[in-house]
């Protein structure tokens, strides 16, 4: 028998019960289905962190108080550590040759009012070279400048969702409003950013200069520093230059942590790339739940079709012509299944970035590639043994089988 052959028998024989053909192969869709978007949904997901990493800026530096060991996002503030200062920014601009900026920063939040609307928002006091360091721009008005930072002036831009919900329609540049009781003119707007990750909406922000916020928050000390590399190959001469003047500085004591976009990416794609594993594994069970199912209902076709087989031998047919119909059919359910359940994930990626545009799933060749082989695989490995049971038929006895 050649392969035209056995394609024609097994698919009669699945046409001849399509409910239970279906049912058979439900288990390995539900588990293609989830092995892709799943796979597909982390990578999409990897995909928005690089882009919302790189939208922050380029060649970007961050220098926390407070010293982990660990890789990650960093934690600002430790207990027990020398605080920083606007002098730390300063020596980092004087002495740090690989460094294009340097921005101080500090974060709080206040009470934002503007005659008889009020918000409280995230307050970020920093410098002029804030701009240059953070990928961000001005839409309107003027960013505060170096002298507006040395004479603690009160001014201030806004992000586009403090604008609206303040302001509205109204134009707010040269408006005085009230930051945590104290007037503030509004002399810029920032351009669009939204959200970053998802959570912080970074239009919903107000920038005023570092020395006014730290009057505003009575303290001295920086939530931290943010800098920037002159090229991406300097990055790592940047650190090692940062950490020297910032040591020196804080008494030989290295209470600091110095962290690169690269070093954050690489962390979050570390838990991203195991929890793909762990739930592909998850969805991976759907599939073997799938094939211990096709090794039941071959089962039953076999002791179904038990005097089939016994006039096949009959007539001349090997155990290995036996052997392989069976085995040829158990694969193509599988196989069935697994194409059913690509299309189904493909929809299903659609429906999904409608309602999840930022985060659209990435469905990569070799994810519907190792899909398909996989369950093609399932069908043979568990279509082995009742393919044998087929082939080791007595024909006497089978055609005495009722």
């Amino acid at each position: 028998m050649n392969f035209i052959e056995f394609f024609r028998l097994a698919l009669a024989s699945i046409l001849e019960n399509r409910l239970r053909s279906f049912l058979t192969m439900l288990g390995i869709i539900i588990g293609v289905v989830s092995v892709i978007l799943l796979i597909s949904m982390t990578t999409g997901f990897r995909e928005y962190l690089v882009r919302q990493f790189m939208g922050i800026g380029t060649n970007l530096i961050i220098i926390n108080p407070g010293k982990t060991e660990t890789k990650g996002l960093g934690q600002p503030g430790f207990e027990g550590v020398q605080k920083m200062t606007t002098g730390d920014t300063m020596a980092l601009r004087r002495n740090a040759y690989a460094l294009e900026s340097v921005s101080s920063i500090t974060v709080g939040t206040a009470d934002v009012r503007y005659v008889d609307r009020e918000r409280k928002v995230m307050v970020i006091g920093t410098d002029e070279a804030f701009v240059k360091v953070i990928n961000i721009g001005v839409d309107a008005g003027a960013f505060f400048n170096a002298d507006d930072v040395n004479a603690s002036r009160r001014v201030c831009t806004i992000g586009y969702t403090v604008k609206n919900e303040l302001f509205g329609s109204r134009n707010p540049l040269g408006e005085i409003i009230k930051i945590g009781g104290a007037g503030y003119r509004v002399i810029g707007i920032m351009e669009k950013k939204g959200t970053f990750i998802g959570t912080d909406d970074l239009d919903d922000v107000v920038y005023i200069t570092v020395s006014a916020s730290q009057r505003l928050f009575n303290t001295d000390k920086l939530f931290g520093l943010r800098a920037k590399a002159r090229s991406a190959v300097m990055i790592e001469e940047a650190k090692e230059q940062i950490r020297i003047i910032l040591t020196k500085r804080h008494n030989n004591k290295e209470d600091f942590t110095i962290l690169t976009q690269e070093s954050l990416l690489s962390s979050l794609n570390s838990i991203l790339k195991a929890l793909s594993v762990v739930l592909a594994g998850i969805a991976a069970i759907s599939l073997l739940v799938g094939g211990i199912g096709i090794m039941n209902i071959m089962l039953v076709s076999v002791r179904e079709r038990t005097r089939e087989i016994g006039i096949r031998k009959a007539v001349g047919a090997r155990r290995a012509d036996i052997l392989f119909q069976f085995l040829f059919e158990s694969m193509l359910i599988s196989l069935i299944g697994g194409i059913i359940g690509i299309l189904i994930a493909f929809i299903g990626g659609i429906i999904i970035s409608q309602f999840l545009p930022q985060v659209p799933p990435i469905m990569e060749p070799w994810v519907i590639a190792l899909a398909t082989i996989f369950s093609g695989s399932v069908g043979i490995f568990f279509g082995v043994y009742p393919a044998y049971k087929a082939a080791q038929q007595d024909p006497i006895q089978a055609l005495r089988y009722e």
